[in-house]
């Protein structure tokens, strides 16, 4: 059957009461997108319970990397899962554990010698990170951007600035932390133009924050994506991430580069770092790291990693059947999907990106490997971001069969499963621009 394929406008009527009992009983804290009820996923295809399909081109928000179910990962779990479901990582030891960990330090950025935490979720590593640079520098202040999003845990919340909605009502946060603009050449902070702007965005840590703010020295660590996610999926200019870590080594502050939604051949390498040689200090993952099952990492460098026996600690970090998961998904990520994330990436980017000359709504479309993010704006010659008009395109995608979600003030994010083919690819273009010519006339 050719997928997208849409027997019912969805919700349907099953959709339509699974939605009613979940609003009777599930916390309301939760922010729902659109009215999609997943009854089953394989591959590239979600269908929902009415017997809807549609081309899944957000990977459950970049996590399921292999696609939906893919068999050698849930052969792995099925065959973990018949040895053992748990046995405290914290406390004990298994193979699968050690054997991620050592999978993972090599696989990491640069040629240190490093040392892994694994934990449940992103906002655990963040978490995870945020105390070991405190310990380990015995300095307080933290330095993060305008536009982040690291979780919301209250650490990690503290970090996090891409909506005010995130911080409301929960403070007080974690203090000193400091907030500086992201290098966001297409909405430049600062007014200036990429070539003429000697990355202003850096340059403001030395050349106010540093002055007028706080000390250097009373610096622990910047926290910084490589590429920002919620922000809006901004790629900064090619110098950034290694002027900040030349500021890093030059004041004996950490460099943390959270890769919780670019890691693991997202955007054609296996970390977003490698795209400007840079190595972290400490390297924040989780999202596509075991395609859908809940696991984080905080890599350090060995030399960082100076913490003692219950300094920190976890019961569900590191679970064997995620480990399995994890293993597995890497083995699969390696042999081929990096290589296709830069290739199919690539294409995709340049088909969206023909689109401008037709509808003025996109302003800017930007990413690597397979994250990509669409701006859309007024048509009013303003530039100004036009949320509402990127939500109706998401919920009218939904409804033709793509399924795609926003970022930042008013993009619109293409991140498939990196088994996606360039005929896939064609078709979410498709579909796309026949939703922005539906809403557009």
């Amino acid at each position: 059957m050719k997928v997208p394929h849409i027997k019912i406008k969805p919700p349907g009527p099953k959709a339509k009461e699974i939605i009613e009992r979940d609003q009777r009983y599930t916390a309301p804290a939760y922010g729902r997108v659109y009215p999609l009820v997943v009854k089953e996923g394989r591959g590239m295809i979600i269908e929902d319970v009415d017997g809807n399909l549609f081309l899944d081109f957000t990977a459950g928000i970049a996590v399921t990397a292999t696609g939906h179910s893919h068999p050698k990962v849930v052969q792995a779990i099925e065959e973990q899962a018949r040895k053992f479901l748990h046995f405290c990582g914290s406390d004990f030891y298994y193979e699968p554990m050690a054997q991620l960990a050592e999978k993972l330090s090599q696989l990491a950025p640069g040629p240190s010698a490093k040392k892994v935490f694994l934990t449940n979720s992103g906002t655990e590593a963040i978490e995870a990170a945020l105390k070991l640079a405190r310990y380990n520098t015995r300095r307080h202040h933290v330095i993060a951007f305008l536009g982040s999003f690291h979780g919301r845990t209250l650490g990690s919340l503290s970090l996090t600035a891409s909506r005010s909605s995130h911080r409301a009502h929960f403070t007080p946060l974690v203090p000193d932390v400091h907030h500086v603009a992201y290098g966001y050449c297409h909405r430049c902070p600062y007014n200036l133009v990429y070539g003429s702007c000697d990355i202003e965005c850096v340059r403001y840590l030395e050349k106010v924050l540093f002055r007028r703010e706080v000390a250097p020295e009373e610096v622990a660590a910047i926290f910084v994506e490589p590429i920002q996610g919620e922000g809006g999926y901004v790629v900064p200019p090619p110098e950034y991430l290694g002027m900040i870590k030349d500021i890093c080594q030059r004041h004996g502050i950490l460099l943390v580069v959270d890769e919780v939604q670019t890691g693991f051949g997202r955007t054609g390498k296996m970390f977003a770092c490698e795209h400007w040689g840079v190595e972290p200090d400490i390297l924040c993952v989780a999202k596509g790291i075991a395609s859908g099952l809940p696991l984080g990492a905080m890599i350090a460098r060995s030399d960082i990693s100076t913490w003692t026996p219950g300094t920190h600690g976890t019961t569900f970090g590191g679970n064997p059947v995620a480990c399995a998961a994890a293993l597995a998904t890497l083995e699969l990520i390696e042999d081929g999907l990096v290589r296709n994330a830069a290739e199919v990436g690539d294409y995709l980017k340049g088909r969206l990106g023909e689109l401008k000359a037709t509808y003025p709504a996109i302003s800017d479309v930007r990413g690597l490997g397979l994250m990509i993010g669409v701006e859309l704006v007024k048509k009013d010659g303003s530039r100004a971001p036009d949320a509402e008009f990127r939500n109706q395109v998401i919920r009218r995608a939904f409804e033709n069969g793509l399924l795609v979600l926003g970022c930042g003030e008013s993009t619109i994010r293409f991140c498939p499963p990196l088994i996606v083919s360039k005929d896939e690819a064609a078709t979410a273009v498709e579909i796309f621009a026949a939703t922005l010519e539906e809403l557009t006339q």
